[in-house]
């Protein structure tokens, strides 16, 4: 019995999630929405292959070959919605970047009223690699609380804790200092699942009122001032993601016009 003939080149969500315009997930809607063509030919399904031949759009605008894979450090300030669009019209993380950024994506959310570092990249595949869980990479925070810890209750969720029929994964925890009715404590998670330290802390009688993320894996906020944002070295993006032995672009093309405003058009 034949093997099947595998077709040449990579799935167009794959491509479009490279060349930085959506994510993968994102990249199929958009697909589905039509708002995807290849040579001139709007299609409907992201099962399709393409090839560097191939040329394709988006909303009628031409993707660029994909650029070497980028990462910037964001330092977050409260207040701010990650998403790239909000239906309630608040402020987004990309409405502040600066007007010379290329269209990026962030990895991973910070809610609306954590701070910290958010990291951000032009690559969706770098995207999805470092959001994996199998990554394994640990997310750490600086977490004020109103209440006085007891450290019986922390080890609930040191050895993890389900709430609401969610479980958590074991945090590793350090409580830092009491300061009044505050106290301030050094946590640790690996999963990074929607509001999960606020939900813990609460599922034991604490409040957090400041959320500050201070790492992501290797890389660290340190002296980074809120709203500002710094790019990675090459060497350090291709050292800590493993990209050394991969295939790297060997030309780029000219980019395209950049937006004013980064991530106005980044679903996430």
């Amino acid at each position: 019995m034949s093997k099947p003939v595998s077709q040449p080149g990579d799935r167009i969500a794959k491509v479009l999630s490279r060349a930085g315009i959506a994510s993968r997930r994102e990249a199929e809607r958009m697909i589905a929405a039509g708002r995807v063509a290849v040579n001139g030919k709007r299609i409907d399904s992201p099962a399709l292959n393409v090839t560097g031949q191939d040329k394709l759009t988006v909303d009628g605008k031409p993707v660029s070959e994909p650029e070497p894979p980028r990462v910037w450090l964001y330092h977050k300030p409260a207040g701010l919605v990650t998403s790239a669009r909000d239906e309630h019209g608040r402020e987004t993380v990309f409405d502040t970047l600066p007007d010379d950024m290329p269209r990026v994506m962030s990895v991973g959310r910070l809610d609306l009223n954590s701070e910290g570092l958010l990291l951000l990249t032009n690559d969706g595949e770098i995207k999805r690699r470092m959001e994996l869980p199998s990554t394994g990479w640990q997310r750490r925070y600086r977490v004020r609380v109103k209440g006085a810890p007891e450290e019986a209750a922390l080890d609930k969720l040191r050895a993890g804790i389900t709430v609401d029929g969610l479980h958590y994964q074991p945090m590793t925890i350090t409580l830092d200092r009491t300061q009044g009715a505050n106290a301030w404590l050094t946590v640790s998670i690996r999963e990074g699942k929607n509001r999960e330290i606020r939900r813990a802390m609460e599922a034991i009688g604490l409040t957090v009122n400041r959320l500050i993320r201070v790492s992501y894996g290797p890389f660290q906020l340190g002296s980074l001032k809120p709203g500002a944002v710094e790019e990675l070295r090459p060497r350090v993006v291709r050292d800590q993601l493993g990209l050394e032995a991969e295939k790297q672009p060997q030309r780029r093309r000219r980019p395209a016009a950049r937006r004013s405003r980064a991530g106005k058009t980044r679903p996430d």
